[in-house]
C-alpha cells in the first residue's frame, strides 16, 4: 500500500469525525454562531502563520529538488489564497490588531503547531512534510463535500469555496503522489514516522473544531 492509503486508513476515525463535526455541519447549515467562527479565525490565523513558515523551513532542510519546489509553491499559494481570504474575513468582521494581540493562543492551536515544528527537530524533512498534508487534504475534501449544497450564510459559503474545485483536487493529488514517492524511498523506521506524523496531525485537525466550538482556553 502507498503512504497515503496507509495513512488515511490509520487516521480514518479522525477524518470521519471532522466530516461529521458540529462545527462543520453548522457551518454548512449556516447556523454556526458568530462567536465560534470568530474564535476559529483568530486561532487559525496563528496556525496559518506558522504553517507558511514551516513550508519554507522544510524546503530549506530537504535536498530533494522536487520537494523544495513544491513546498515553496505551497507557501506562495497559501499567501495569495487562503491567507488573503482570511484577511478579507478579518476586515469584514472588524477583527482588529488589538483583538489579535489580546486573544491568547488556545491549547490545541499551540500543540498542533508545536507538533509540526517537532518533526523538524526530532524527525526528518519527510516526516515534517507528511505532518503538513492532513490540513490541506482534509479541507479540500470538506470543501468538495459541502460545495454542492453550499451554505446559506455568505461568509461560510466563501469559506467552503476556498477549498473546493478542480484546482484544489489537482494540487492534493500532486502532493499525495510526491509523498508516496518519498515514502517508498525511505527506510522502514522513517516510513513509520511519516505515518505517525500524519495521524497526529489528523487528530489535531479534529481537535481544532472542538477547540473552536468550546472557545477553548488554558
Amino acid at each position: 500500500m502507498s503512504f497515503t492509503e496507509l495513512a488515511r486508513k490509520e487516521a480514518a476515525p479522525f477524518w470521519e469525525g471532522s466530516f461529521k463535526h458540529p462545527f462543520v455541519q453548522s457551518l454548512a447549515a449556516g447556523d454556526l454562531t458568530p462567536e465560534v467562527f470568530r474564535y476559529y479565525l483568530l486561532q487559525d490565523r496563528y496556525y496559518l502563520e506558522h504553517f507558511s513558515k514551516l513550508y519554507r523551513y522544510i524546503a530549506e532542510q530537504t535536498k530533494d529538488k522536487e520537494v523544495q519546489a513544491q513546498l515553496r509553491e505551497n507557501a506562495e499559494n497559501l499567501k495569495l489564497g487562503e491567507m488573503a481570504i482570511r484577511e478579507e474575513f478579518f476586515s469584514e468582521l472588524a477583527i482588529s490588531e488589538k483583538e489579535i494581540r489580546e486573544t491568547p493562543i488556545a491549547p490545541t492551536a499551540y500543540h498542533y503547531v508545536s507538533h509540526m515544528y517537532r518533526q523538524l527537530i526530532d524527525g526528518t524533512p519527510k516526516t515534517a512534510y507528511a505532518g503538513m498534508l492532513p490540513c490541506a487534504w482534509l479541507y479540500q475534501e470538506i470543501g468538495d463535500r459541502l460545495i454542492e449544497a453550499g451554505s446559506p450564510h455568505p461568509l461560510y459559503q466563501r469559506w467552503i469555496e476556498t477549498y473546493a474545485g478542480e484546482e484544489a483536487i489537482e494540487g492534493i493529488e500532486k502532493e499525495c503522489a510526491l509523498l508516496n514517492r518519498l515514502y517508498q524511498e525511505s527506510p522502514k523506521e522513517e516510513q513509520q514516522q511519516m505515518i505517525e506524523a500524519f495521524v497526529i496531525s489528523s487528530k489535531m485537525e479534529h481537535a481544532f473544531w472542538d477547540m473552536a466550538t468550546s472557545l477553548e482556553k488554558w
